[in-house]
């Protein structure tokens, strides 16, 4: 499933206890408490105490009252100054703990006869200008490119410039971000900042800084930063909110041939930036709990590939993922990679050729695999077995047209996320150690009522759909999360957010098995909130549906769950079986003590 500038004086700051948003904590991946899934009137495990902080944004308030079943969000950067606190301050009321944030690229540009870094597009016809972001770096009445260059030169006449980068970013640096301080440093032209990093073109990022021995070719990589460090300001508020945060990492320059790949022809320049910066997280966030690991932003479609090695972007990710271990050996690497199951389509796969995709995935040193459950896209399809004969759901017919769901998709999110599973198991008894999360999509593939902020044609979902979402992905993962925050779940009136707080502890119910309690058979359903709920259960031929009330003669158990998302729980009812067909679908609808039935029921095929 991932993209300035946060302003607030030193004195500020020194007033806001440190706080970090992160993906995970080490173990939040199998099933330990996520801050979101308590009671309102109960701390939030891993959650500050209950306190209240103010500064110039307003007054927050840290307590969680509405906690809900996803527990991270994406994060678009951006330059308001309170604009972090808000949407932290409200991720942590409904149970969130995580937040990745999107980030930037780096990219490889031409320069003109006086080192100006020229635009990355130029229209057909036309002479390409220079980036005004970049010509704004000056050093001595020079551009930065030829200062460099003519430093590079002072110390051998046979050094040269062979290449020039850009990155853009909004954070700002600290010293650790450089190698050698002799010909690398920070450029600071009245508002703006720039940061003047060299690499040899081999990639070496040669240690010895010896510039004097023999001429070489170098790549600058010139860094357009942010006046103040958001990334500080962001572990700062995580640290307040016990949010955990995933910068993201380097984006890797796009194949100019197809663009859905990486390049490796900038493997060694995207591999030397990533070093710097982990390298200066490292010297200035050791030890902050509100660093949670980082974001691999570059996406990924999982599919069977015939020869993982030759995949251009695993080979990115080895060499990039690489760096992060040696740099933040004790921080995971989260990826988030997109699923297309639609048979009409070239290059979909199916749930098994998508779990050897998974494998390969987890292959290149990632930790925390959170597939993007394809429903916003219209890419997968949210269904039940006993349903694959029914129309798709009319949001879905502009990208699957009028069909099926049978001849629509080669699977629904459940068998994606089951086939997924299975694969993560398989590996880590190989001993290689990942989690499996999901990422729900909280946005329609297209709207034509409302759209939401930066985000084109596609329109945010609502509560009732995201609870379907959930009850299909939950069973096999361990932590849900959502593209994205910014911004569908913060447009609209009510917006989706204000939907969930108003609607939070709605039963949403996630699995169905048949399991004996002593000496008694029964139903075992888990899922969110279900505790002293009437459960359902119908299935065809039946006239009168069951209701069985789990309050009186069931039984209830909160205790956390090996492997699922936090907050799941489980109840028990009495079934008798002899009165059940064999081979019959049975619908188990869960309804709260209030009467609010949940979005979506779960079935389980009585097999026999």
């Amino acid at each position: 499933m991932r993209w300035l500038t946060l302003v607030l004086g030193m004195a500020i700051l020194a007033g806001v206890a440190s706080v970090v948003i992160v993906f995970r904590d080490g173990s939040m991946g199998s099933g330990n408490a996520s801050a979101g899934q308590t009671a309102p009137s109960t701390p939030m495990i891993g959650s500050p105490t209950h306190s209240e902080f103010t500064d110039p944004c307003g007054t927050f308030d840290t307590a969680a009252t509405t906690p809900y079943a996803v527990s991270g969000y994406w994060l678009i950067p951006t330059s308001d100054p309170c604009t972090w606190r808000s949407q932290l301050q409200a991720i942590h009321r409904l149970g969130g703990d995580t937040v990745v944030r999107l980030g930037f690229g780096l990219s490889a540009r031409e320069t003109d006869d006086e080192g100006q870094v020229l635009e990355a597009s130029t229209p057909e016809g036309k002479e390409p200008k220079p980036d005004a972001r970049y010509a704004r770096c000056v050093e001595n009445g020079l551009s930065c490119m030829k200062a460099a260059e003519k430093e590079l030169q002072a110390a051998n006449a046979g050094n040269s410039i062979t290449r020039t980068y850009v990155y853009r970013t909004d954070e700002r640096f600290g010293p650790g971000i450089f190698r050698c301080p002799q010909m690398e440093h920070e450029v600071v032209v009245g508002d703006a900042v720039f940061f003047r990093l060299l690499a040899p073109e081999d990639g070496s990022d040669d240690p010895t800084c010896d510039f004097t021995r023999e001429g070489r070719g170098y790549h600058l990589i010139l860094v357009s930063a942010g006046a103040k460090d958001s990334l500080s300001e962001l572990l700062d508020l995580g640290d307040r909110f016990g949010i955990k945060v995933f910068p993201a990492l380097p984006l890797a320059p796009r194949d100019p041939e197809e663009s859905t790949r990486a390049d490796p022809r900038h493997i060694g320049t995207l591999t030397t930036l990533t070093r710097r910066i982990l390298q200066d997280y490292g010297d200035r966030f050791k030890g902050r709990e509100s660093l949670g690991g980082v974001y691999q932003p570059f996406e990924l479609q999982l599919r069977d590939w015939p020869d993982p090695s030759k995949v251009q972007t695993l080979q990115v990710y080895a060499e990039q993922h690489l760096i992060v271990e040696q740099e933040l050996p004790d921080k995971p690497i989260l990826v988030s990679p997109y699923i297309d199951s639609r048979r009409r389509v070239k290059y979909t796969s199916t749930p098994s050729q998508v779990a050897r995709g998974f494998k390969a995935l987890a292959r290149t040193g990632v930790e925390i695999i959170a597939p993007q459950d394809g429903r916003g896209t219209g890419k997968v399809g949210l269904f039940w077995p006993n349903w694959k004969n029914k129309p798709v759901d009319d949001s879905l017919k502009p990208v699957v047209g009028e069909s099926t769901y049978a001849t629509a998709y080669y699977g629904s999110t459940r068998d994606y996320y089951r086939a997924m599973s299975q694969a993560r198991q398989e590996l880590v008894q190989e001993g290689v150690q990942v989690d499996l999360w999901a990422n729900v999509e909280a946005f329609e593939p297209s709207t034509s009522t409302e759209n939401c902020g930066r985000q084109g044609t596609r329109g945010r979902t609502d509560k009732p759909r995201l609870d379907t979402q959930v009850t299909l992905a939950a069973p096999y993962v361990s932590k849900i999360i959502s593209y994205m925050w910014s911004d569908f779940f913060t447009c609209g009136s009510p917006s989706l957010s204000q939907e969930i707080a108003a609607d939070w502890d709605r039963p949403i119910p996630i699995e169905a098995q048949r399991r004996a309690r002593q000496i008694q058979d029964g139903l075992e359903v888990r899922g969110y909130h279900i505790g002293s709920a009437k459960v359902t259960l119908s299935w065809p031929g039946l006239d009168t549906p069951r209701v069985v009330d789990s309050a009186t003669v069931g039984w209830h158990d909160t205790t956390p769950i090996q492997g699922l998302p936090a907050g799941t729980e489980k109840i028990w009812i009495p079934v008798d079986w002899a009165t059940v067909p064999d081979d019959v679908w049975i619908k188990v609808e869960v309804t709260s003590a209030d009467g609010r039935k949940s979005a979506e029921p779960v079935y389980y095929h009585n097999t026999g």
